[in-house]
């Protein structure tokens, strides 16, 4: 019998955005089909820097720029630090990457293009991409032996997209010497999948893995932060 795990939604909610109209079929799907029966808060990025330690998973969802990119890094930085199981996908893997520069790598000027334009070219960790994935729809190659290939059960996937802003490839070096690997690429080398070897369940992806398929089959590595969110409410 599974325990039943605390879940924080980081972002800002809004019927607009599809990720965040799929999550009440996801989380009926884990329970269904998966037998995970979550509890979820959404929490305002303004909220997002109270209290999150509390719970057993946090999951930052799409929708950059956000209201408050302090209060969102905050979330990912307890996550991180309190060993929580995290989840980023789309504006939340640009911001764990923007996180880890800032508190880890002491990349203290570290900026996100999107949300502070006039950042320093060797400053943003976060820049726009040359092409738009709006919209986009292709293929992510995975790393055998990593984490996120044991959760696929696969090394590849079909990803969809929507995003206009990715990593700068200047910085991925340093955040390599710090622990954090990319064991998901795009056909031309292109990072898409970020993970932390070192913590239970510490993954983002810049793609959207809600929004794969129907809805009623839920990605494998959202079904990995409900099992992980499981494990961390069974011990807490």
């Amino acid at each position: 019998m599974n325990s039943t795990g605390r879940i924080a939604l980081v972002g800002d909610r809004s019927d607009a955005i599809r990720s965040h109209a799929r999550i009440p079929g996801l989380l009926d799907a884990l329970r269904v089909r998966d037998g995970f029966d979550l509890d979820a808060y959404w929490i305002p990025t303004e909220e997002a820097d109270q209290g999150l330690g509390g719970f057993d998973a946090i999951w930052v969802l799409p929708g950059s720029p956000y209201r408050s990119e302090d209060g969102v890094l905050a979330a990912i930085r307890t996550a991180r630090e309190e060993r929580i199981p995290f989840l980023g996908t789309c504006g939340g893997f640009q911001h764990m990457l923007l996180e880890f520069a800032r508190n880890v790598c002491g990349l203290d000027r570290a900026g996100h293009a999107e949300n502070a334009p006039a950042t320093a070219d060797e400053d943003a960790v976060i820049v726009a991409l040359a092409c738009s994935l709006v919209g986009h729809e292709g293929a992510v190659r995975i790393v055998p032996g990593s984490r996120t290939a044991r959760l696929l059960g696969a090394e590849r996937l079909r990803a969809r997209y929507h995003c206009n802003y990715g990593p700068n490839p200047d910085h991925l070096d340093v955040l390599r010497e710090h622990g954090l690997t990319f064991p998901g690429t795009d056909e031309s080398g292109e990072v898409r999948i970020a993970e932390l070897p070192s913590h239970p369940y510490f993954l983002a992806t810049l793609f959207q893995p809600e929004l794969d398929g129907d809805g009623t089959r839920v990605h494998p590595l959202i079904a990995g932060l409900a099992a992980a969110a499981a494990e961390h409410a069974g011990t807490g």
